[in-house]
């Protein structure tokens, strides 16, 4: 594996993954941004160029510098050979399976290939499988083909009208990482909480102030650019307030020309009902995050 030099090759990468879509998508949503100024200083690897079968993108080695934050030692990977994945990943030149760290892939057919791995190098994981979403604008412009048969919210994504006199339109400020962190699935600790800190800093976001003039409902972006985190406090869910969200920030975002997606937990079906009233589109392909912890 070698790391791709250059604006040029990486353009090249994106448009190689776009024919891959969905099943490239986490990859192709990281290296979208990676051609938009690599805010996050990842780094592209592919075993062979111009066609490369796997790609894993990565952290610069600089960043790897916490054994135990698998929150900056994710990993998104791409692959058109699960079978030749299992040795490009097995290399500690790829992973550093010394750290713990997370797998991320819209591959589900890379759980065998982790798990084998898991087994050879002493490692726990845990896998985590949940629906994934595509902005329906995305999905007209990268992978048209995955409309045919759809029949998309009658309401053309026209969601419930908030309370605008309580409710006002923000950006989250760092301080409220705090908040996002004590509500996000996979964070609720001191590394989770620096994370959400450079997602803030790094990407735009979107919360509602409530009549306190703190943050009741809010959505930022990962690494990858994938929507996530979004919560809504306890005491104002069930008013439409993420819909809102979800919603401006999708357009915001597809006007501007980015890739726009989302991951929705199996058991959350009212949520999964928003997203396909908004309208997302349920990809054919799962989301996927394995956390590696060395034994």
């Amino acid at each position: 594996m070698f790391p791709l030099q250059g604006a040029q090759m990486l353009q090249m990468l994106e448009k190689s993954l776009s024919r891959s879509l969905p099943e490239s998508l986490k990859v192709y949503g990281t290296v979208f941004h990676m051609n938009q100024g690599n805010p996050f200083s990842l780094q592209a690897l592919v075993d062979t160029w111009p066609d490369f079968s796997t790609v894993v993108i990565r952290p610069q080695q600089q960043e790897m510098t916490d054994d135990l934050d698998h929150y900056t030692n994710t990993y998104q990977v791409f692959s058109k050979n699960v079978r030749k994945c299992q040795e490009v990943l097995a290399s500690p030149e790829v992973i550093n399976w010394k750290q713990h760290l997370q797998i991320q892939s819209s591959q589900c057919s890379l759980n065998d290939v982790i798990q084998s791995l898991a087994a050879t190098k002493s490692l726990q994981v845990q896998h985590s499988q949940n629906i994934l979403f595509m902005w329906a604008e995305t999905v007209r412009k990268l992978a048209p083909a995955l409309l045919e048969g759809k029949s998309l919210a009658p309401t053309g994504g026209k969601h419930k009208a908030i309370n605008e006199a309580l409710f006002r339109p923000s950006a989250l400020d760092l301080p409220h990482a705090a908040l996002v962190n004590e509500f996000w699935d996979f964070g609720g600790n001191e590394r989770s909480r620096r994370f959400i800190r450079r997602c803030i800093r790094t990407f735009p976001s979107f919360c509602l102030l409530g009549p306190e003039g703190t943050p009741v409902s809010w959505l930022l972006m990962d690494q990858s650019g994938e929507l996530r985190m979004g919560a809504t406090l306890p005491k104002y869910q069930a008013q439409g307030l993420m819909a809102h969200i979800m919603y401006t920030q999708s357009q915001a975002m597809s006007k501007l020309g980015f890739p726009v997606f989302i991951h929705v937990d199996r058991r959350k079906k009212v949520s999964q009902k928003v997203e396909v009233s908004l309208p997302y589109i349920p990809m054919p392909c799962d989301w996927n995050q394995w956390h590696c912890v060395p034994l």
